[in-house]
């Protein structure tokens, strides 16, 4: 909002409000040799739109669309050569899905000026940005770009003005209940578009869904209103949620949220409550039953502004996606600083070259894996002591890469080798206070180069006391490069114990009241874990269950907690307390990587007086480790 009310002060207010889009002012100024490229934004599908504009200009019957993809070339070549010749307009949506066709669309783009084309014809494409886009196509073309709707109102607005009359109000058997019913549905649309802007808390993975998603449910709520006198309910559900915005959805934890979601908006209550309330909030209702124009009257008086409350988030939510706003644009900031000093004050080599000095005495030496071994020999069948010696060879290589690396880039500032691009690289990153990517492979982590080594000390220490004997009796778990081979390698020991297949146990969680300095002991079976936060929710220690947190803490410090292997059938299910399942990642950013997913394991938490599609609706998750 700061920066917002800046620009308007300072410049213009128009540089902030982004202009009323008319597809119609825009074709007037185009021609046959002109290509009009839409710039994709998320949640945003132009096809629509140019639709109806098709159908304004007379050319409804004439107009071509093909979604690129793999095996479309000749199609598409085929459909240009047509429109060129007949006069016809050509849309080719999302060339960003077929990049390696881009380089003869970019040839006869060029040759549009020798070919003389019909009048008519048009070509419309479609594409999200990317840097192998044709540069030449953007030079040549009219570029058009809309911003996604703002907020559950600009998103409801939207979508009831696609919504002609005779659709919303053509005989059907049950209209009342259709009306509200796609008011509810609208409002799931808006939510699941908005959600994005809380992050982590609001989607595990950004997903785009756009109006195609919207059109399908609402052509899906339509007939089967019409062919069941009895609302159905569970396949409505399922072929909303699951199914269609479903497809979208890669995460399994995303897909809980959809279920959530739509059980709260589709239910009996929705067509009989007078004011059916879609959030915790009194301003969100489905209107009374009325005319197209009654509902988008009703739809002006929403706010402009959603709180976090409308999603069933926490206020808390909001700071931490205005936090990362402001982290991004200042991290943008300072790569445009210059690199270059003049007159007085050291250089960024120079700095640098003090830093790499205090980093090489703070690196821990390497683990001695000699002793460790000794004890794998003395313990042949315990899986644990396996994983230990995994987790010092991958700590030994990892400090042996950054001592490496550093010398090296101190001998390439001195001038004694070559500075190379990778150096280079690294120089930026440790002057700007962030961890070189060379650094990063071996375990992920979004610290600050100045915490992150200090984290790396302390896992170091772990291991190291491990490796000397002294077995934890608290592991830290977020000190384990692979922690899900470690929680492997309890349930194994457990399984040997009782003499039964490791398939057959799980996890009990046992929320420990003592401090980490009390526990003079690990327990038999299982371990007792440290530091974990719970991201989204609070924890009230004396009743050991889910709370809300307090203002402007974003996270908090889980107390200990006893991971108890136990058989699946033996399971104690304490009765009267409903349990949460938490899931549980490495770091902040819950999607991980291709190569290192971030999911570990889901924890079970008292939910206490709320219900635990509560904190799925609030994003509740654990972390082994946080972004500071």
């Amino acid at each position: 909002f700061a920066i917002s009310t800046f620009i308007s002060n300072n410049l213009d207010s128009k540089n902030v409000d982004p202009p009323v889009f008319n597809l119609g002012q825009t074709f007037e100024v185009s021609s046959p040799l002109t290509p009009l490229v839409f710039v994709l934004s998320p949640g945003v599908d132009p096809r629509t739109t140019l639709l109806q504009l098709a159908n304004q200009r007379g050319m409804g019957d004439r107009f071509r669309t093909l979604a690129l993809g793999q095996g479309q070339e000749a199609l598409a070549s085929r459909l240009l050569e047509e429109g060129m010749r007949d006069g016809t307009w050509v849309f080719l949506a999302n060339c960003h899905l077929m990049l390696s066709w881009m380089a003869n669309l970019e040839k006869i783009v060029e040759n549009l000026p020798s070919r003389s084309p019909h009048p008519e014809f048009r070509l419309w494409l479609s594409s999200s940005p990317h840097p192998q886009f044709p540069i030449s196509i953007l030079q040549r073309s009219i570029k058009i770009t809309t911003e996604p709707p703002r907020g559950i109102k600009q998103n409801l607005q939207r979508l009831y003005n696609l919504i002609n009359e005779g659709n919303f109000s053509k005989t059907r058997a049950q209209p009342q209940k259709y009306k509200r019913l796609l008011f509810a549905l609208c409002f799931f649309h808006s939510i699941l578009l908005e959600r994005r802007k809380f992050l982590t808390l609001g989607w595990n993975t950004p997903y785009d869904f756009n109006d195609s998603d919207f059109q399908v449910s609402e052509t899906l709520l339509s007939t089967y209103l019409d062919e069941y006198e009895e609302t159905p309910w569970d396949a409505l559900k399922y072929l909303v949620a699951e199914l269609n915005y479903g497809g979208r959805v890669t995460d399994r934890w995303d897909i809980r949220l959809l279920g959530v979601y739509i059980k709260s908006l589709f239910t009996p209550d929705a067509l009989t409550a007078p004011r059916f309330f879609l959030s915790s909030l009194s301003t969100y209702f489905i209107p009374e039953d009325g005319t197209l124009q009654s509902y988008k009257e009703y739809i002006n008086t929403l706010p402009l502004v959603d709180k976090p409350e409308a999603f069933g988030q926490h206020p808390n939510a909001d700071i931490a996606s205005q936090i990362e706003d402001a982290s991004s644009l200042l991290d943008s900031l300072l790569s445009m600083q210059p690199r270059i000093v003049t007159g007085a004050g050291m250089t960024p080599e120079e700095k640098v070259l003090i830093l790499i000095g205090d980093l090489l005495k703070r690196v821990p030496e390497d683990i001695d894996i000699a002793e460790a071994s000794r004890v794998k020999a003395e313990n042949p069948t315990n899986p644990m002591y396996t994983v230990l010696l995994h987790e010092i060879g991958r700590y030994n290589s990892l400090l042996r890469t950054v001592r490496n690396s550093l010398l090296e880039l101190q001998k390439g500032i001195k001038g004694l080798s070559v500075m190379s691009i990778e150096l280079d690289e690294m120089l930026s990153y440790l002057y700007d206070g962030k961890v070189p990517p060379i650094w990063q492979k071996m375990y992920p982590s979004l610290k600050p180069l100045a915490s992150w080594v200090l984290d790396l000390i302390a896992r170091v220490d772990q291991m190291k006391a491990w490796a000397e004997g002294r077995v934890p009796k608290v592991f830290w778990l977020g000190g384990f490069t692979f922690p899900t081979g470690f929680l492997t390698a309890v349930l194994q020991l457990s399984a040997r114990i009782n003499n039964v297949s490791v398939d057959a146990m799980t996890w009990e969680f046992v929320i420990l009241k003592e401090q980490t300095h009390d526990i003079t002991q690990g327990p038999k079976e299982g371990v007792y874990i440290s530091g974990l936060y719970l991201e989204g929710a609070g924890w009230d220690i004396h009743k050991q269950c889910l709370v809300e947190p307090n203002p402007m803490q974003l996270e908090v410090q889980m107390p200990l907690v006893y991971f108890k292997p136990v058989e699946a059938k033996k399971k104690v299910v304490q009765e009267g307390r409903e349990m949460y399942v938490c899931p549980t990642y490495m770091y902040p950013v819950r999607t991980g990587t291709r190569e290192r997913p971030s999911f570990v394991l889901s924890v079970e938490l008292d939910e206490g007086s709320e219900k635990a599609e509560y904190w799925t609706k609030r994003g509740t998750a654990l972390l082994l480790s946080n972004g500071k």
